[in-house]
């Protein structure tokens, strides 16, 4: 456990210094809620609806952060020090590939609680927005979509031969998924053919599943999201312990 708390302060103060993670697990969410509510302000979602856009977009926009985190900056981070024979000297102490790759989640755990936390404070303070439903369930729901993004990460970058692969398959990865998933771009106003097509994508099934959770509408379509995500924690944490490259 100290050899963990250890190794966690080095790497989130790297982390820090590195600045990346910041601008976009942490600024990046807030400043796309500030726009949404600047566009849409109170307007409902949809003629007739109980709740507003803004709020309907409020698990979307928190799930920036675990994408930002989870299939971009962790692979990355684990495929760097392999590249730098980082990972090659700690072959040969008691660390584990599990530890490496506990002690980055932990990291990126960290920022996208607080961003979670920052979008919250920021849409309630400025412009109003109520969170309409299960406290409980929507962190229940959060925490299985940051387990299945960082599964992503962790497969990527634990098995990655080198630098440039880990980030092809990092963009490869990450942008259509922060683009067409529902993050930045409203799954809603999507034509239904690009619907069908971010359907595959298993952050969009995350979304869904936190618009559920935090509007308080009935979970009775919940089950294959949760499927989904929880099939591909557990197959990519179990390939990436399973293979995972020293050098």
């Amino acid at each position: 456990m100290k050899a963990f708390g250890t190794h966690f302060k080095t790497e989130l103060k790297l982390s820090l210094r590195g600045m990346d993670m910041v601008i976009f697990a942490i600024c990046m969410p807030i400043v796309v809620m500030v726009i949404l509510g600047i566009i849409y302000g109170s307007k409902p979602a949809f003629d007739g609806a109980s709740y507003s856009f803004l709020e309907q977009s409020f698990g979307a926009v928190a799930a920036i952060a675990v994408c930002a985190g989870g299939v971009m900056g962790l692979p990355l981070v684990v495929s760097d020090y392999r590249n730098k024979k980082i990972l090659k000297r700690f072959k040969v102490t008691p660390v584990s590939p599990t530890m490496i790759l506990l002690v980055q989640v932990a990291i990126y755990t960290l920022y996208a609680v607080v961003s979670l936390l920052l979008v919250y404070i920021t849409v309630r303070l400025f412009f109003g927005s109520s969170f309409g439903g299960s406290w409980l369930q929507f962190l229940g729901a959060y925490l299985l979509v940051m387990l299945s993004m960082f599964s992503i990460g962790m497969l990527v970058g634990g098995v990655s031969k080198d630098v440039k692969t880990a980030q092809l398959l990092c963009c490869v990865l990450y942008f259509p998924m922060l683009i067409f998933s529902g993050t930045t771009l409203p799954y809603e106003v999507m034509p239904k053919a690009l619907q069908k097509v971010a359907d595959f994508m298993p952050l969009t099934q995350g979304i869904k599943l936190l618009k559920v959770t935090s509007l308080g509408l009935s979970t009775d379509g919940v089950l294959l999201p949760i499927i989904v995500m929880a099939a591909l924690a557990v197959l990519c944490i179990g390939v990436s312990i399973r293979f995972f490259r020293w050098e």
